[in-house]
């Protein structure tokens, strides 16, 4: 039986999957398949951007070899940060002791 941490690599994995590959290269994301990610998956933040050409700047800034796709290394980059963030914004609404 797989652990919490094992379920949530293996959520992640599948997640990517899903939205890779659509177009194309099965192991990346297109600019597009990122958009359905991003509109999809991360719906809250994406509908609360005033900015249209938020997401493309995000895809731009994730995309360390200019390639124009994001790579599982790139996409986990955008799922670390995101997570950093959370994980901050926790730590400082924590009461203190």
């Amino acid at each position: 039986m797989p652990t919490e941490t094992e379920r949530c690599i293996e959520s992640l994995l599948a997640v990517f999957q899903r939205y890779a590959g659509r177009e194309g290269d099965a192991c990346t994301l297109s600019k597009r398949e990122f958009r359905a990610f991003m509109d999809t998956e991360l719906a809250a933040f994406t509908k609360n951007q005033k900015d249209p050409g938020v997401v493309d700047r995000m895809m731009k800034k994730l995309d360390m070899n200019s390639d124009g796709q994001l790579d599982f290394q790139e996409f986990l980059n955008l799922i670390g940060g995101i997570a950093v963030a959370c994980h901050d914004s926790l730590v400082l609404k924590a009461p203190k002791p």
